[in-house]
C-alpha cells in the first residue's frame, strides 16, 4: 500500500478526530454557557436551532466548493473554522451574542463535516475497500475523549474562556500538521471539471436560442437516488437524536431507576455504536452495504422495541445497546454510496446526505416530545422503530453501486463510459 495513502488515511482520522472532540467539548461546557449567558432551558432549545441552521448552510456551501476546489484546500479551512467557532460560544454574553456565536459554530461543523467526508470518500475510493465507517467511529472517540477531558477540567475549575481557546488552538494545530497529508484532486475529478466547463460554454450557446422558461442547461442536477440515501440517513440520523436526549430520560422516568443508573441508557448506546462503527467496515467488506443497513437497521428496531417494552431496567440497557449497535453502520454507507456516484460531484452530493440527516438529527427530540403528550415515552419511542423498519426495506438502494471488497476489480460505471484512471476510477450509479 502506498505510503502517501496512509498517511492520507490518517490525516483523514485526524480531522474526524478533531470534529468530534471540538463538538464534543462544546457539548459538556452547554451547562456553562448556559449559566453564563444568564437563559433558560427553552431559549437554549430555540437558540440550538440556530446552531443546526448554520451547520446545515454550511454543509450545502462547502459540498460544492469541495467539488471546485478540492477537499485538500476546503478540509483544512473547515477545520480551522470549526475549531476557531468554537470559543465565541464561550465569549457571549447574552441571548443575542449566543445566537451569533451558535450559528458560526454551527457553520463551521457544517463545512468541516462535508469536506472530511468528502476527502474519505476519495481515500475510500483508493484503497479499493470500505474504510468509511472507521472514520466515523474516530469522531465517535473524538466525542469520548472531550467528555473525559471536558468533565476534568471543570473539576480542576479552568475558566471557560481559556478552556475554549485551548480546544481552538488543539484544534488548530492538528490542522496544521495533518493537512500536507490530505490527497489531492483525483485526476478524473480534473477533467471532469474541464468537461463541465465545456459544457457550460455550450449550453450558454444553446440557451441563448432557447425559448423563454426552458431549463438552463449545464446545471447539474441531484440525482434522485442521492436525495433517496438522504432521506434514509435523515431517518436513521432521527433515530439516533432520540437515543441522545430521550434514552436516559426513558429510564428514569418510566422505569423509575436512579439517575445515575439512567445515564448507562445513552452509555450502552454510545459505546455500542463506536464499536460497531470499528468493525462495520471489515462486516461491508465480505457482505455489502445492502446486509449492513438492512440487518443493521432491523436489528436496531428490535433493539429499541424491547427496551421501550420492557418493564426491567437490564433488557432496556441491553435493548439500547443494540439499537447503537444496529445503527453504527447504516449511516456511513449512505455518505460512502453518494460520494461515489460521481467522483466530480462528491461533495455535492455528500452535502445533501449530510444536511438532510443532520436535520433528522435534530429533529429526532422534537418530534418525540409532542408525541409524550399523547402517549407515554415508551409508546412515544415506537416511531423510530417504525423509521429504521422503513430504512431495512429500503436498504436496496444501496445495491446499484456496491464498493469493490479488496482485491477485486472496479467495475466500470453503467451507461458511462470504461476509462483508465487507476485507483481513482469513477465508480458510477
Amino acid at each position: 500500500m502506498d505510503g502517501h495513502l496512509r498517511a492520507a488515511r490518517l490525516a483523514t482520522f485526524a480531522f474526524f478526530a478533531v470534529n468530534g472532540f471540538v463538538m464534543g467539548m462544546w457539548i459538556v461546557h452547554i451547562p456553562a454557557v448556559e449559566s453564563r449567558t444568564g437563559i433558560s432551558h427553552a431559549m437554549l432549545g430555540w437558540l440550538l436551532l440556530l446552531l443546526g441552521g448554520g451547520a446545515f448552510a454550511g454543509m450545502q456551501l462547502c459540498g460544492r466548493l469541495t467539488d471546485r476546489l478540492g477537499a485538500r484546500r476546503v478540509v483544512p479551512v473547515g477545520a480551522a473554522l470549526c475549531s476557531a467557532a468554537v470559543v465565541p460560544p464561550a465569549l457571549a454574553t447574552d441571548a443575542p451574542t449566543l445566537a451569533v456565536a451558535l450559528f458560526l459554530l454551527g457553520f463551521g461543523n457544517g463545512c468541516l463535516d462535508v469536506s472530511m467526508n468528502t476527502h474519505a470518500v476519495q481515500v475510500e475510493r483508493r484503497y479499493d475497500r470500505p474504510v468509511m465507517s472507521a472514520f466515523h467511529a474516530v469522531f465517535s472517540l473524538g466525542g469520548v475523549l472531550a467528555a473525559l477531558v471536558g468533565a476534568r477540567l471543570i473539576t480542576w475549575g479552568w475558566d471557560l474562556r481559556g478552556t475554549m481557546t485551548a480546544v481552538a488552538v488543539t484544534g488548530l494545530v492538528v490542522t496544521c500538521t495533518a493537512t500536507p497529508a490530505l490527497l489531492g484532486r483525483p485526476r478524473g475529478a480534473e477533467s471532469g471539471a474541464r468537461c463541465d466547463a465545456t459544457a457550460d460554454k455550450a449550453a450558454t450557446t444553446r440557451t441563448d436560442t432557447a425559448a423563454d422558461g426552458a431549463h438552463p442547461a449545464g446545471r447539474r442536477r441531484t440525482p434522485r437516488r442521492v436525495w433517496t440515501l438522504a432521506v434514509l440517513a435523515l431517518l436513521l440520523m432521527l433515530c439516533e437524536g432520540v437515543a441522545n436526549d430521550w434514552s436516559a430520560l426513558h429510564l428514569q422516568d418510566v422505569l423509575g431507576a436512579p439517575a445515575a443508573t439512567a445515564a448507562f441508557a445513552y452509555g450502552a448506546f454510545a459505546t455500542a455504536m463506536t464499536v460497531g462503527r470499528l468493525l462495520t467496515d471489515r462486516v461491508v467488506a465480505r457482505t455489502g452495504p445492502v446486509f449492513v443497513v438492512r440487518y443493521g437497521a432491523g436489528a436496531a428496531g428490535i433493539g429499541l422495541a424491547v427496551a421501550a417494552l420492557s418493564p426491567w431496567v437490564l433488557p432496556a440497557l441491553a435493548g439500547w445497546a443494540v439499537f447503537g449497535l444496529g445503527l453504527s453502520g447504516c449511516v456511513p454507507q449512505f455518505f460512502s454510496a453518494a460520494g461515489h456516484m460521481e467522483e466530480d460531484a462528491a461533495g455535492a452530493h455528500v452535502s445533501r446526505v449530510a444536511g438532510l440527516g443532520y436535520l433528522g438529527m435534530l429533529a429526532g427530540p422534537a418530534v418525540i416530545g409532542p408525541l409524550t403528550h399523547l402517549v407515554p415515552l415508551n409508546l412515544a419511542l415506537l416511531l423510530p422503530v417504525a423509521l429504521c423498519a422503513g430504512a431495512a426495506a429500503a436498504a436496496g438502494v444501496l445495491r446499484a453501486d456496491p464498493l469493490p471488497s479488496a482485491g477485486s476489480a472496479p467495475r466500470p460505471a453503467t451507461g458511462t463510459p470504461s476509462s483508465d484512471t487507476g485507483a481513482g476510477a469513477v465508480r458510477g450509479a
